[in-house]
């Protein structure tokens, strides 16, 4: 046999066994690749961050996934602070209207954001949730036992200082979401009410967005408290009472016998009733053997003077 027939046959043998382990390397590397995209994918979808941000986490992490987590919301909350203070001088004058009825006592809020694009997106929602529920916690907090009726209206500045989830404030909240989706947003306003037993809290919300929670959020919100009606009918009363204030705006109640004073009207009850315009407010209520005892109407976006009418 020559020297340049072995030589060749090696070469070949040798090419062969490369070749091989080459493709088993391949195959190896397809299966890590396709764990750890399945990894990326499952961390994008619970955190909502980018793929780049998750991609960096688990690689640092070494693909622990809880680990990756919670580096990722301290950056992002680490990341919104610093956003929150770059786009403070941005308007916020988009976002949503928070509402909802507990036992007797009821939330409203307003949380704001640059776009009416962000304020569809459901991370948005969910701040708008948590500011609701941690605002209403506050509030049975401090009127435990109370039986009488209780009205609490509360400014930005001291939403923001509320606890939320796990140690969190709601400030930290807002951060984080600003660091999530790169906006303004800012809690600008909240009122609570808490109601004896006698009484009645309705509530409509217009403009609505379909939250997937238990806080309904749209453009405008109202609640109305109120005693009387018929039983079982309470619930479409209260919605027909908010539906009106939403509509008409009015900014004071009135009396049962004031008198219209025409298309200007601004108290509730002298107001032509916009379910049935043949009737006032008053009138209405009357027919149900039902009074008006207060009412808040929010309108997102509005200004210091126009919330002040």
């Amino acid at each position: 046999m020559s020297l340049t027939f072995l030589f060749r046959t090696i070469s070949r043998d040798v090419g062969k066994v490369s070749i091989c382990r080459h493709a088993q390397s391949l195959h190896t590397g397809c299966q890590l690749l396709a764990a750890d995209k399945a990894l990326l994918m499952k961390l994008r979808k619970s955190t909502g961050y980018t793929f780049i941000n998750c991609k960096k986490a688990l690689e640092k992490f070494e693909n622990d996934i809880a680990q990756a987590e919670t580096w990722l919301h301290e950056q992002a909350q680490k990341e919104g602070w610093s956003k929150a203070n770059k786009l403070e001088g941005r308007q916020a004058k988009e976002g949503l209207i928070g509402l909802f009825i507990g036992d007797k006592s009821a939330v409203m809020v307003e949380v704001n954001c640059e776009t009416d694009f962000v304020a569809r997106n459901e991370r948005f929602q969910q701040l708008v949730k948590d500011v609701a529920l941690a605002t209403l916690a506050h509030h049975r907090n401090k009127t435990q036992g109370q039986a009488n009726y209780v009205k609490s209206v509360l400014a930005g500045d001291e939403l923001n200082k509320l606890p939320a989830s796990e140690g969190a404030s709601l400030a930290d909240l807002v951060a984080l979401t600003i660091g999530r989706l790169g906006e303004n947003m800012s809690v600008k306003r909240a009122v609570t009410v808490g109601v004896p037993a006698e009484w009645n809290i309705g509530s409509y919300v217009h403009g609505g967005v379909s939250s997937q929670t238990e806080v309904a959020m749209g453009r405008y919100g109202a609640l109305v408290v109120f005693q009387g009606g018929k039983d079982g009918e309470q619930e479409a009363l209260g919605r027909k009472l908010g539906q009106h204030i939403v509509g008409e705006a009015p900014v004071a109640l009135g009396n049962m016998d004031d008198l219209p004073c025409g298309e200007s009207e601004t108290r509730l009850l002298p107001q032509t009733f916009l379910a049935d315009p043949s009737r006032t407010v008053a009138q209405f209520l009357m027919g149900k053997q039902a009074r008006v005892l207060d009412f808040v109407r929010f309108q997102c976006g509005e200004t210091a003077r126009e919330e002040a009418k």
